[in-house]
């Protein structure tokens, strides 16, 4: 997965103009803020990528990649340097991280779960893994659904729901392996998902073409199989049946109707 940036490049490998690195951050800001002179933010980026990079692996191992939540993260750095003031007296550290986290969180809000829930379901599966500890500790047990929903105010419904779709928060790979109860060979999640049996649309075909045939004439039968079947020309099958070629050329159209209208009925 790949973020597409919605500013322009910018190069992180440290600035080489000399006279950028000797001034102090204060200046630095104070003179992109009257310039906006993009190698200026660019040296305002390098000096403060530690910060993207410290952040990005607080949210490590939650089912996004490190570099993708770092291109996020930077993406964040750098709308923290076009939204910072240096006026204000702020320290950019304090700034930016809740600019860098609040990106990443929208992130994974938004992107996170492989496929698309309601935004209030994903909220609610947040609030049920909180209180899932809460309870624990409470209770001194592993909660039910029923202690969740009192805690939360809602209906078990909703609860189990929301937990069901925190199931597909992430996806997992195919090469995941299981234990095989005991046996000496593992499994992977490969093995033991079902396929589509093409066989079955090959029936499905063959029953819908022979209902559709029956209710054809004896002409058009023969028409239909000396055309589609046998690969005859127009010419050759309206020379056996003694009738032009457009004669055979309105009866494939004719045939084709009735074989439409036939699929018709049969999706009603």
């Amino acid at each position: 997965m790949r973020i597409a940036a919605e500013v322009e490049k910018v190069d992180i490998i440290p600035n080489k103009n000399k006279s950028l690195e000797k001034l102090t951050e204060k200046e630095l800001f104070s003179e992109y803020a009257a310039t906006k002179d993009i190698k200026i933010r660019n040296e305002l980026i390098n000096r403060h990528l530690y910060i993207a990079e410290i952040l990005s692996r607080k949210f490590l191992n939650k089912g996004i990649e490190y570099e993708d939540i770092f291109q996020v993260a930077s993406l964040g750095l750098i709308y923290a340097i076009e939204r910072f003031d240096i006026k204000r007296g702020f320290e950019f550290s304090s700034f930016a991280t809740p600019t860098i986290i609040g990106e990443i969180k929208k992130y994974f809000r938004d992107k996170g779960w492989s496929i698309k829930v309601p935004r209030g379901i994903q909220e609610l599966s947040k609030k049920i893994n909180v209180a899932k500890g809460t309870l624990q500790q409470t209770l001194q047990r592993t909660p039910t659904i029923k202690d969740i929903a009192e805690y939360l105010d809602c209906t078990e419904e909703q609860v189990i729901e929301a937990m069901e779709a925190g199931q597909v928060y992430t996806s997992r790979s195919l090469d995941l392996t299981y234990d095989n109860d005991g046996e000496n060979k593992d499994i992977q999640l490969l093995d033991v998902i079902g396929v589509t049996d093409k066989r079955f649309d090959e029936i499905e075909n063959k029953d819908f073409l022979e209902k559709a045939i029956r209710k054809l004439n004896e002409v058009e039968k023969k028409v239909l199989k000396d055309r589609f079947f046998r690969n005859k020309t127009q010419m050759k099958v309206a020379k056996e049946l003694q009738v032009s070629q457009m004669t055979i050329s309105r009866m494939e159209k004719r045939i084709i109707e009735k074989f439409r209208m036939e699929l018709k009925k049969s999706m009603e």
